[in-house]
């Protein structure tokens, strides 16, 4: 019996057959619809829009392209009235327009569109002055979202005492690190581990760097003093013991709180300088001193000793 007997008679369904002229008619509309929001033409995008919609109406892209569309012809180059103005964006930009991008671009697309879209909304926000309850709402976490790291480093240097307040601390931290390489952030990390520990373990994860890891796995693996996030406080005197090169680096810190773990680093750089001169028996004294301050710092140092 021939298929097509077998279908007339229900012993099995007809083959659907593909039509090659509309399928490849809607392949090539998505991608002019994909390129046109890339390249930020609403009018090109639009067109490919109807299209789509008039050929296949049913076609998942429809949605997402639109949201995009409507994202598009309303974007807007005015300065934000204010804090709640760019909260509102941002959110619609994360959530909404997030969506709608990973749906129309995919993954290497998405990032040139969210580029360009965090990047407008930095340049929108500039004029607004830093505020500690509204952290997230200020030009310099927007341009570091965009890439841009030159503006974010500006962006931060424009707050003042950004140097005491751990999230622009963190965000200067993350542009130099993207412009110069880790050597030249480690004071800045220095002094947001005492500052702000949680801050720092979410910006060693952001700038997952192979050195910082290493340290980082060693650490939590060698070293407890509370067992909470707040033992990454220690982390820059705990470095030392492991890394005494760094000294050269994290003696540039800024004098910050002057609590027991910025104490203990200071105390560790001492250490080392005592070491170097051969100053016996004041590296007693001071080894003493370090072992009084926090017994799990004083052990990881002997252990090397």
């Amino acid at each position: 019996m021939k298929s097509a007997e077998l279908g007339q008679t229900g012993g099995m369904a007809p083959a659907v057959q593909l039509d090659i002229f509309a399928d490849s008619a809607e392949v090539i509309l998505r991608n002019d619809i994909g390129q046109a929001l890339r390249a930020n033409d609403a009018v090109a995008a639009g067109a490919a829009l109807l299209r789509l919609a008039a050929l296949s109406p049913a076609d998942p892209m429809l949605a997402p392209a639109t949201v995009l569309l409507h994202s598009l012809r309303r974007c807007s180059e005015e300065p934000f009235p204010s804090h709640a103005a760019l909260a509102m964006e941002r959110h619609t930009a994360s959530n909404e327009i997030g969506a709608a991008v990973r749906a129309v671009c995919g993954p290497s697309g998405g990032q040139a569109w969210f580029a360009s879209l965090w990047s407008r909304l930095a340049r929108r926000s500039e004029h607004l002055a830093f505020d500690a309850g509204r952290a997230d709402d200020h030009a310099a976490p927007l341009f570091l979202l965009a890439g841009d790291w030159p503006a974010a480093a500006r962006a931060v240097a424009g707050i003042e005492s950004w140097r005491r307040i751990p999230a622009p601390l963190a965000w200067m931290a993350e542009a130099r690190f993207r412009l110069d390489g880790l050597d030249t952030v480690w004071p800045l990390l220095a002094e947001l581990a005492w500052l702000a520990p949680r801050r720092l373990d979410e910006i060693m994860r952001q700038l997952a760097d192979p050195l910082l890891g290493r340290l980082r796995r060693a650490f939590d693996a060698g070293f407890e003093l509370r067992g909470d996030i707040d033992d990454l406080a220690w982390f820059p005197a705990w470095a030392l013991t492991e890394a005494p090169a760094l000294a050269s680096r994290l003696g540039l810190a800024q004098l910050s709180l002057r609590r027991p773990p910025e104490q203990a680093m200071r105390l560790m750089l001492e250490l080392l300088g005592l070491e170097r001169q051969g100053r016996h028996h004041d590296l007693v004294a001071g080894r003493r001193q370090l072992r009084d301050l926090c017994g799990p710092l004083y052990a990881a140092y002997m252990a090397t000793r």
